[in-house]
């Protein structure tokens, strides 16, 4: 472990803008002198051990061959703006580090990190540099530092070898078997990351509660009041929000993935929350909640988010060690196909809509009720598909249950009473080994309950 020795290699031309005012050299050279040293205090990561052990179980797959997985790089938002630096996901989960343009390479049993590390003060990058600059975008660590934190041989980036011998090379970017086997190493949960997943659900908790809390200005602005006041919560307590968040008011509750969030909240109406936070390692939650916009369910918003309920309470309960991955999906399909029936919408009987062949009753629900949950939102979607989602539940797997209802405002073959109502009901389950624990229980899910927690909420 360590820091490799290398002189540091000579600093690229910084990036800089056309608008920049120009350098003159007498300014450069003032520039690099009279500057004190700045440390930064980075804590050993309590991911360290769990990481190594990691890179151990992923070399052991592919013996005698290089593993190469890149962080990757800033992406363009918009002319010189880039979009907030998020880390690959299997790269951070096999060595701990966030931090941009760096490189985990696994070979022989060792792991080496080719990183980044802040700009030299003998250069103009960390005065000039607009993406990687000290003084424009903040100290980045330096190899010392980053190799004390994560417990592992960080070298410069610079030093990156091309990799063009004749041994066999697998890179994450480009292995179709690398990414499947990154993937299923992360399907099944150890104890550090469930307490990851665990502080995720709580943060998105508060910002459910936070929402709601703020329901008068809820009313007056819409669907973007409830989005930003969540993002704030994510960003307070968190790294960012796991995904764009889904605030759905209205017949906006039956588009799957409603993130444009610019519809007003209308009295007597439904709005639909999927919504989740990232914690500052990178898990996320992923809950979703639909509440009566006047604190109240309707009868008929009632019944209809009942069915809901009782459909997602049957996923639930076929959660468990040995069942199959799919099982939470055919439970929850089984109660929402008969509850179509009993309002008289399917042309078919609930057992032969049902039918693999058939499925005419997905005309309502659209959607899969489960998928897993981790680092990334659609965790581990790599695998092969045997693995998931056609295999089996392991204790220590984290999925969601998620089924819906969602009745078009535009649909024909639906009463008029029904059309624009969309709801989903989503938690995350832990598997445990004598069933689940259900990480999200801390909001409410029967339809009494959250209007219960409305009233005590929003006054």
């Amino acid at each position: 472990m360590g820091v490799n020795e290398q002189t540091t290699p000579e600093a690229p031309e910084p990036k800089t803008e056309s608008h920049d005012p120009a350098v003159p050299a007498a300014y450069a050279a003032f520039m690099r002198t009279g500057w004190g040293e700045r440390t930064l205090d980075l804590p050993v990561h309590p991911v360290a051990d769990y990481a190594e052990a990691r890179r151990a179980t992923l070399a052991a797959t592919f013996p005698g061959e290089r593993l190469v997985l890149p962080a990757g790089t800033f992406k363009v938002r918009s002319n010189d703006t880039d979009y907030r630096f998020r880390s690959d996901t299997a790269h951070t989960y096999f060595c701990g580090n966030q931090t941009s343009d760096a490189v985990l390479v696994i070979e022989d049993g060792d792991s080496v990190l080719y990183a980044r590390p802040r700009a030299a003060r003998d250069t103009d990058e960390f005065f000039r540099d607009r993406q990687y600059g000290e003084l424009w975008a903040g100290r980045r660590p330096s190899l010392q530092e980053i190799s004390d934190s994560l417990g592992l041989e960080v070298r410069h980036i610079a030093d990156l070898p091309s990799f063009g011998d004749d041994r066999k090379t697998r890179d994450l970017t480009t292995d179709a078997d690398l990414a499947r086997v990154a993937s299923e190493l992360r399907l099944i949960k150890d104890e550090w990351e469930v307490a990851e997943l665990q502080e995720a659900c709580d943060i998105t908790t508060l910002g459910f509660e936070d929402s709601v809390r703020e329901w008068e200005r809820v009313r007056e602005f819409g669907e973007r009041w409830i989005e930003g006041t969540f993002f704030r919560r994510a960003r307070a307590m968190g790294n960012d929000i796991g995904y764009d968040s889904i605030v759905g008011g209205g017949s906006h509750a039956t588009t799957l993935h409603w993130t444009e969030n610019t519809g007003p909240i209308t009295p007597g109406s439904l709005v639909l929350l999927d919504m989740g936070v990232e914690g500052r390692n990178l898990y996320t939650a992923d809950v979703t909640r639909t509440l009566p916009v006047d604190g109240t369910f309707t009868p008929l918003q009632r019944d209809l988010y009942d069915l809901v309920f009782a459909a997602q309470q049957s996923g639930i309960e076929a959660v468990r060690p040995g069942a199959p991955i799919l099982g939470a999906h055919h439970a929850a399909m089984e109660v929402l196909a008969h509850g179509l029936s009993d309002l008289g919408l399917l042309p078919v009987s609930a057992e032969e809509s049902l039918d693999p062949e058939s499925k005419l009753y997905a005309r309502w629900t659209l959607h899969g009720t489960s998928h897993m949950l981790g680092m990334d939102v659609h965790d581990c979607g790599r695998a092969s598909a045997d693995v998931y989602p056609k295999g089996d539940l392991v204790e220590g797997m984290v999925l969601t249950v998620e089924p819906g209802l969602y009745f078009q405002e535009d649909d024909l073959l639906v009463p008029e009473e029904l059309r624009g109502i969309g709801i989903r009901i989503e938690d995350d389950l832990l598997v445990t080994a004598d069933g689940y624990r259900n990480l999200s229980a801390a909001l409410p899910r029967t339809s009494s309950a959250v209007e219960e927690w409305m009233g005590s909420l929003s006054g």
